[in-house]
């Protein structure tokens, strides 16, 4: 691997919090992170931003959750290595002084259980659990319009919370959750730990142990490997710089920092494999990198912008490089996917089941005028407009057919599974146990039926009949909800007892007139245990949430000779696809890249 001499570009935010806060900030940048990164960091704070040009010829640099709750197994372990022939570089504070030690062997990362003297109380509110990050940051906005501010977390599920240091008090916690479920908000709740213990990390260079919360780890080859609990195959060789740094958690992320153009190398593989066609790795490698601008918010609670799984997207670093992902990358080198000058929501999916989905078939918010329903198939195999999959009638009809799509015979392209009734109510109620729901405490389930689709088939709203009442279920938490089903695309179909009856015994006309009372009573009881349901089967297609671009359905466009630019036209209508510049804006907000020479 040649060596890399990182020129970068830096996201310019406007200021939030308090003086004190930006200070605080800024001097812990300067005294751990390189100082041509605090220059750019404090202009930006300062608003002193460089002048906009039409073209940027730097990369933009990325900070990526690698591992994002280090210490929650305190079995769990480290290891950090430098590449042969290399050295690593680690920079840390001690008291106001920033110290730096070089060494060619590995650093072992470990937890340790530290008691507390006196236990300590950490708490929040939390305003509400949600299965993906749309949902979250639109739950947020709806907050912020009542003059609650807020902050997204992922402690697991993603939540809203109130914000920290602002309801900073018991009593004023207690306060907004009042406030808030005065409301009508019955999702809500303040979370109290007590805490006897915390996990502290401990790190051994070269025999000997220290204990900080943050360091920074860089090499002369700009190459790092990290193995995970001393396991070769979970082995991982990344690019650019490390640092382990606290979370809003009480645990510790270790951070990637990255050139934009080389974190694409690390995640076009793993997303779309090397095998694709030449059009559809280019069709990646765009919408990748624009999806990654576009996110840059996403993790501003733990001081950092993406995470490395399928939450956002799945980024590897170096090690499953190809010749073919990297030629992709070079080709479409700056280029990003665009709707009036604004990077577009790059969402995209495995598989669509035949139809993409709007975004508000999905999550709530406002829709994108370029995220509407497409039939996937390079021919006319159905017509949306006459034969609308709202109708329940029709979305079966469709869910039959299986050629003429991009996706025909791909093993997701349909499916069905049966699952037994008790299985469902298990799912059910962890689901609901998760977001503090009244129904969690349901004991049987009596019936369940779709009630509202979407113009592309995708379940809106779905009703569970249980012992206690009916509750509903809406949008992508379908997908949450239930175990069997890869997405919302599904119809419900009740299984009996009498469904696995065999046929050849199914004609009770046949029996012995001559049976006695007795026996036919015990039949009838029989026949009625037979009719009771045991389970439903969920039928349909596609794997994933289906807005935007199906990766298997681009790859057979891209075997039919379609090239990239008319591939992203097909699933994103009405977008440009643009070389980055300081004109693009990241997101409706308005905000801006800004060039660091």
């Amino acid at each position: 691997m040649p060596q890399n001499n990182y020129t970068t570009k830096k996201i310019c935010r406007p200021t939030q919090g308090g003086t004190a806060s930006r200070i605080k900030l800024i001097a812990m940048k300067i005294s751990l992170w390189r100082r041509s990164y605090t220059v750019m960091t404090t202009f930006c704070l300062l608003g002193l931003t460089a002048a906009s040009r039409p073209e940027m010829s730097t990369d933009v640099e990325l900070r990526v959750g690698i591992v994002q709750r280090f210490g929650d197994n305190p079995k769990e372990q480290l290891q950090i290595e430098p590449t042969q022939g290399d050295r690593l570089r680690v920079e840390f504070l001690k008291g106001n002084q920033q110290q730096t030690l070089i060494t060619t062997n590995p650093i072992k990362l470990e937890v340790i259980i530290q008691p507390l003297a006196q236990p300590k109380i950490e708490e929040q509110v939390v305003l509400g659990t949600y299965r993906t990050y749309e949902i979250a940051e639109d739950s947020a906005q709806k907050f912020r319009a009542q003059g609650i501010e807020v902050e997204i977390a992922q402690p697991e599920r993603w939540q809203v919370w109130a914000k920290r240091d602002v309801y900073n008090t018991p009593l004023l916690r207690r306060l907004l959750l009042e406030s808030v479920r005065a409301t009508n908000n019955q999702m809500a709740y303040v979370d109290t730990q007590v805490q006897q213990q915390v996990p502290k990390v401990n790190w051994i260079i070269d025999g000997k142990r220290y204990s900080r919360d943050r360091i920074e780890i860089s090499s002369n080859k700009n190459l790092i490997r990290v193995k995970k609990d001393n396991k070769p195959e979970n082995s991982r060789l990344y690019p650019g710089r490390i640092q382990l740094q606290p979370n809003a958690y009480g645990t510790y992320t270790l951070v990637n920092e990255v050139p934009l153009e080389t974190y694409l190398r690390g995640v076009v593989p793993y997303e779309i494999g090397t095998t694709a066609p030449k059009a559809a790795l280019e069709v990646q490698a765009i919408i990748a990198r624009t999806y990654a601008l576009r996110n840059l918010r996403r993790f501003a609670i733990d001081e950092y912008q993406l995470c490395a799984d399928t939450h956002c997207q799945v980024y590897y670093g170096l090690t499953g490089v190809s010749a073919e992902t990297d030629r992709a990358i070079r080709a479409t080198r700056s280029m990003v996917l665009t709707y009036n000058h604004e990077l577009i929501d790059a969402l995209y999916s495995s598989t669509t089941g035949g139809v993409t989905a709007s975004f508000s078939d999905v999550w709530n918010g406002e829709d994108r005028p370029y995220l509407q329903p497409v039939v996937d198939a390079p021919n006319n195999v159905w017509n949306l407009a006459t034969q609308n999959l709202a109708d329940e009638n029709n979305f079966r009809q469709f869910i039959d057919l299986n050629k003429g799509f991009n996706e025909s015979g791909w093993d997701v392209f349909r499916w069905r599974r049966e699952s037994k009734i008790e299985d469902i109510a298990k799912g059910l109620q962890k689901f609901l146990k998760v977001k503090k729901s009244p129904y969690a405490n349901f004991k049987t389930i009596k019936s369940m039926n779709v009630v509202e689709r979407s113009r592309s088939g995708r379940i809106l709203k779905l009703a569970v009949d249980t012992d206690i009442g009916t509750f509903y279920l809406h949008k992508d938490e379908v997908r949450s909800a239930f175990f069997a089903p890869v997405s919302t695309l599904f119809y419900l179909e009740p299984l009996s007892k009498l469904d696995k009856l065999d046929k050849n015994k199914s004609d009770k006309d046949k029996l012995d007139k001559n049976k006695s009372n007795k026996d036919k009573l015990d039949e009838d009881k029989l026949d009625k245990d037979e009719s009771e349901l045991w389970g439903y089967a969920f039928v349909g297609g596609g794997l994933g949430h289906g807005v935007g671009l199906s990766q298997t359905g681009a790859q057979n466009l891209a075997k039919l000779g379609w090239s990239s630019a008319k591939i992203l036209e097909f699933y994103y209508p009405e977008t440009q696809i643009k070389v980055l510049n300081n004109t693009i804006k990241l997101d409706s907000h308005g905000q801006l890249l800004t060039t660091r020479e």
